[in-house]
């Protein structure tokens, strides 16, 4: 197994793990508060990835920084995607707290696979010809996949689509540091960074202003129906699912590492479908096919396939 295909399968788990989440975000935003929500899912998820680092330091050599310089990049690479993580999340947050459903924010979400290699294109970063067509048949199957009562905007949808802005910015932050630093420290200092930065919002929009002050706020988490929801996003989604994207992504275009990633809003509709009973229509069938048909596409190297055709 290559290191590339071996990253790409974290990638898909990724999107796997994210697209399960967005029943947990729209549920868990709306009992707890957005601010609330994304700052204890954060913090979970710095908390769960610190036994896994001392496990790794254990039987892997070479994770622990080994100079001051090491360090530094360190701690940068995981306060500068914590800061933009933190941006990003709660735009989203509060885009399907406002009303924005989570088919939709699945959507516009994914709109980071445009954004992505655009930005690729000012940091020297080029793609092939097939990934672009693979772009555009993903955004045509994300359409059809998750806006299945037509396109209408609102505001709370502009919310969403800046969080793709943020989350564009993301990856090609992360691209940068991840071959550089240890991916499962640097993504437990980006969930301390990012749940440090939710603390402000969320004692003084949340607690502050809460029905009975900060006894009626702790008095949501005393019910299952705010607990499973974080607990997923914490552990899974955070903890698990941002870890692999760091890990994932090394190595692997950043264009290409977003399609993968956009898996999530398919994985979302079929979560739905094994969790909770949906069903799917035409359109949505539509939608997946077109969507995964993108990403295998986009796998494939023009260059070496017509090299591989003249031997023959």
């Amino acid at each position: 197994m290559t290191k590339e295909f071996r990253n790409s399968l974290c990638l898909i788990l990724t999107a796997l793990v994210w697209g399960v989440a967005f029943v947990a975000q729209r549920q868990g935003g709306a009992a707890a508060g957005p601010y609330t929500f994304n700052c204890i899912r954060s913090l979970m998820g710095a908390a769960v990835l610190l036994p896994v680092i001392r496990l790794l330091d254990g039987h892997t050599a070479g994770h622990k920084p080994k100079t001051p310089q090491d360090r530094r990049r360190l701690w940068m690479g995981g306060i500068l995607c914590g800061a933009v993580l933190f941006v990003a999340s709660t735009f989203q947050q509060m885009g399907m707290y406002y009303g924005t459903t989570a088919g939709k924010a699945g959507f516009l979400t994914a709109c980071y696979i445009l954004l992505v290699p655009v930005l690729g294109i000012f940091l020297g970063k080029k793609c092939r010809w097939n990934v672009w067509i693979s772009i555009l048949a993903a955004v045509v199957g994300l359409y059809f996949l998750c806006l299945t009562e037509g396109f209408s905007f609102y505001v709370s949808d502009v919310l969403v689509l800046l969080c793709a802005v943020c989350f564009s910015v993301h990856i090609m932050v992360i691209d940068h540091f991840s071959p550089l630093v240890d991916g499962v420290r640097m993504s437990c200092i980006q969930f301390l960074v990012c749940g440090i930065l939710g603390l402000v919002p969320m004692i003084g929009v949340e607690i502050l202003h809460a029905p009975g002050g900060i006894q009626g706020w702790a008095q949501m988490f005393t019910s299952w129906e705010v607990w499973i929801p974080i607990l997923y996003a914490g552990v899974m989604s955070c903890g698990v699912g941002y870890t692999l994207q760091i890990i994932g992504q090394n190595g692997i275009n950043p264009s290409i590492a977003s399609l993968l990633m956009s898996l999530e809003s398919v994985f979302s509709v079929l979560a739905g479908m094994l969790i909770l009973h949906e069903t799917m229509i035409g359109r949505e069938i539509l939608g997946c096919i077109l969507v995964f048909a993108a990403v295998l596409f986009a796998q494939i190297n023009p260059g070496e396939w017509q090299k591989r055709n003249k031997k023959f």
